[in-house]
């Protein structure tokens, strides 16, 4: 029992700490984070049913711009190397209900910087061929860039989008 007890309040700890750090966001609103400019718009909504309720559905952009003088970026230093830390802030809708698999939140992430690699090798016909692949070479975000994305969020019936807005940067 005691280990339920202090596995409970240390969750709510750490959920609180992570909501602390969230900011509110509504329809048309400009919320500056971090040096970063954070827009969230509600772009359409309609009425849907599902499972016998009725819901409504919000087609939602967000968009982020880089209102400082630092720019972000992550080298790679080889390939195939696994980056999963391209996020700069996510919007979370509290009451979305995630039905007919549709989201829940939108994380803005880094841009994709891609080179092309020429390698040379065989082929199965054993001639010797020379071809080119794009592959990854970074993530950046520079100085007034602009990133954006959209979203379909499903709240119950007579709700907006309860949304919150934090870094990850």
């Amino acid at each position: 029992m005691k280990n339920l007890t202090f596995l409970f309040s240390l969750t709510t700890v750490f959920l609180l700490g992570i909501s602390a750090n969230a900011q509110k966001i509504s329809d048309g609103q400009t919320i500056d984070v971090n040096g970063m400019s954070v827009t969230f718009n509600i772009l359409n909504k309609e009425s849907v049913e599902s499972g016998g309720k009725q819901y409504d559905r919000y087609k939602v952009s967000a968009s982020v711009k880089n209102k400082s003088d630092k720019g972000y970026n992550i080298r790679l230093s080889a390939f195939p190397q696994i980056v999963s830390n391209i996020g700069l802030v996510e919007l979370d809708c509290i009451n979305a209900t995630g039905a007919r698999l549709t989201s829940k939140k939108i994380e803005l992430k880094m841009k994709a910087q891609m080179i092309n690699v020429t390698y040379s090798a065989y082929d199965k016909s054993g001639k010797f061929t020379t071809s080119t692949i794009p592959v990854t070479g970074s993530y950046y975000f520079d100085p007034g860039d602009t990133i954006d994305d959209n979203a379909i969020f499903i709240v119950p019936q007579g709700e907006k989008p309860d949304v919150t807005v934090r870094s990850l940067k």
